[in-house]
């Protein structure tokens, strides 16, 4: 995806919001899946502790979990959490001294408009740090998806950030030492449902505009059986979530 011309096909900004609200409830529950929000968050602490940034006032977009508020409040800093901020839409309570983004900017349809806003809400010198699921997710999901509908696939999953894209998105939007790198995480899958609805309790759906009709009893069958013929000897199929993240400063002038 050249993700610098992509058209408007996502949701609208409240729309997204309903949907992160409920995924944050769906989050709440004794056996709900966190295990993508946890992983950026531990990342996230460790990048900090790296560059020994202990910022006086945060905001924390998107998924938020108690140990990350607790590693950045240790420091006596102030910490702001939205949920349902729209980073492609100047953000409230600015200047901060960091904002952390977990999730969100995979669904925004202006990336490089919302990168220029991160930059903005930041005091000079102040640093963001933002990580999102990439476009090499997801394999297993996607062939499955396309043998359930062979003929006429339809858009099931919103397109997805290239890492490779990333840098010269940051250069256009201003932010001082970009770094973006990635990592896989490999889950194990005993059926799609699972993977499905592990997908809905974090937040990941479609987040089209026009979501396509949900798959007929016949084409499900067909997902189900593409995605069961990937098993490994233990029955579970592996599925790979490629994980971007991009770090990045204002300059010491305010620019």
């Amino acid at each position: 995806m050249n993700v610098a011309v992509v058209p408007t096909i996502f949701a609208e900004p409240r729309r997204v919001a309903r949907a992160l609200r409920s995924a944050a409830r769906l989050r709440s529950g004794a056996d709900a899946a966190r295990f993508l929000i946890e992983e950026m968050a531990e990342d996230m602490i460790e990048r900090l502790s790296f560059v020994r940034h202990a910022p006086a006032r945060t905001l924390l977009i998107g998924g938020a979990p108690a140990m990350l508020q607790t590693h950045l409040r240790e420091g006596g800093g102030e910490v702001a959490v939205d949920i349902s901020a729209n980073p492609a839409e100047p953000l409230a309570g600015a200047p901060y001294d960091f904002i952390g983004v977990i999730g969100q900017l995979d669904a925004v349809n202006d990336l490089p408009g919302a990168l220029i806003h991160l930059r903005n809400a930041l005091t000079p010198g102040g640093l963001v740090i933002a990580s999102f699921v990439g476009g090499q997710s997801l394999p297993a999901l996607r062939a499955a998806m396309l043998a359930a509908e062979p003929d006429r696939p339809a858009a099931r999953l919103h397109p997805l950030v290239d890492a490779r894209a990333a840098p010269a998105l940051l250069q256009r939007a201003g932010w001082k030492d970009p770094v973006v790198d990635t990592h896989t995480l490999g889950v194990r899958y005993s059926s799609l449902d699972r993977l499905v609805s592990d997908l809905r309790d974090q937040g990941l759906g479609n987040a089209l505009a026009k979501p396509a009709a949900p798959l007929g009893k016949t084409a499900l069958a067909l997902a189900r059986a593409a995605f069961a013929a990937r098993a490994e000897a233990d029955g579970k199929v592996t599925e790979s979530f490629e994980i971007v993240t991009l770090t990045g400063r204002r300059s010491l002038a305010g620019t």
